[in-house]
């Protein structure tokens, strides 16, 4: 697949790094491309561009921004050009404050997470939520002695789950699927509990397992 990835940072490189690895075809959008030069070196196939234009290359979309401007990076790609695609949304709606006891604090509260917030304004994406509660070094190929970590994911269109579930097959993890987009109100503070050890003791290479 073709595959545009709306952001620069650390989670972004790192699963443009996974779908190139894994045979597909990428783009990262940049505000600024000098912050990728170095990606670029590393993955010589894959490609760099502006939101817009990484937004048209793309047949499915994962947005890794902050939370706070996910919005305005969505606009930026073209929200109606997006409209009928999959974007995987991977942001949390992480506060500008600092953890109190290793707890974040989110500019949202338990009744309506941030990836409702995006669907209500750009109802013709589909969104599914995922890599969210995971750091980035587990994110592509996680190995753990207990077996496959579990990838909770929502949204509300069943195909785009799907697709994002063999996404997720291909890089190593068990999906749980958790519903429809209400479901992220529970799957974005997975991020808080799992910031926990790392803010407290520097552990980060966890990853949360459903047991049945």
């Amino acid at each position: 697949m073709k595959i545009g990835i709306i952001g620069s940072g650390v989670v972004a490189q790192t699963l443009g790094t996974g779908f190139l690895r894994h045979g597909h075809e990428v783009m990262l959008g940049t505000r600024d491309s000098s912050k990728l030069a170095d990606w670029l070196k590393a993955n010589s196939t894959g490609h760099v561009g502006d939101f817009a234009g990484t937004g048209k290359f793309a047949e499915l979309v994962v947005l890794a921004v902050k939370g706070s401007v996910a919005a305005d990076a969505i606009r930026s790609a073209g929200g109606n050009a997006l409209s009928g695609k999959t974007v995987i949304d991977a942001t949390n709606p992480i506060a500008e404050e600092a953890p109190v006891n290793g707890v974040l604090k989110f500019s949202t509260d338990c009744n309506q997470s941030l990836m409702e917030k995006l669907q209500r304004e750009f109802s013709g994406v589909h969104f599914v939520k995922a890599f969210n509660s995971v750091g980035a070094a587990r994110m592509v190929d996680p190995t753990y002695k207990e077996g496959k970590p579990t990838m909770f994911i929502c949204g509300n269109d069943e195909q785009a789950k799907q697709g994002v579930t063999k996404i997720l097959d291909q890089f190593g993890w068990e999906t749980a699927d958790m519903g429809k987009v209400e479901a992220a109100r529970a799957i974005e503070p997975l991020c808080i509990l799992w910031c926990i050890p790392g803010f407290l003791r520097n552990e980060w290479t966890h990853a949360f397992k459903l047991l049945h």
